[in-house]
């Protein structure tokens, strides 16, 4: 399949990022933007955004911006690795997750990806990601 022709603004609609209500900015050559709206349904009990939710923002925008940056001949991918520093919250509005890319193998991408505020731009969150390179 030829990503780079893909609509990723409707790519996971009817799966788990459709589910959180993830929309899809930008996926581009080495960078990807993603937001979420912050709403009661993505909190933990103790009332603030749950874990869950952001890395699921993180993972998606990174994974959806993979895609577009396989190399040639390359399928897909699969996440090997994760990791969140959460350095932050927020109670409304909108998170937008930015995915840049740190390496770009044959065999594996790393992915960065900074989760903000939208509305005041602070930091929410901090990801790294590692994504396998599928070729069959």
């Amino acid at each position: 399949m030829d990503y780079k022709k893909t609509d990723f603004s409707k790519f996971g609609t009817d799966f788990f990022p459709g589910l959180l209500g993830i929309e899809v900015l930008n996926v581009s050559t080495n960078l990807a933007t993603a937001q979420m709206e912050v709403k009661k349904a993505l909190f933990a009990p103790n009332g603030y955004l749950h874990a869950g939710s952001i890395v699921s923002l993180a993972d998606t925008i990174a994974g959806y911006a993979c895609l577009y940056n396989l190399p040639m001949l390359a399928k897909s991918f699969t996440t090997i690795e994760l990791k969140s520093n959460f350095l932050g919250s927020t109670k409304s509005g909108f998170i937008i997750a930015e995915a840049t890319l740190q390496h770009a193998g044959q065999t594996t991408q790393v992915w960065d990806v900074i989760v903000k505020s939208k509305e005041n731009q602070k930091t929410v969150a901090l990801f790294r990601c590692t994504q396998l390179i599928l070729y069959s």
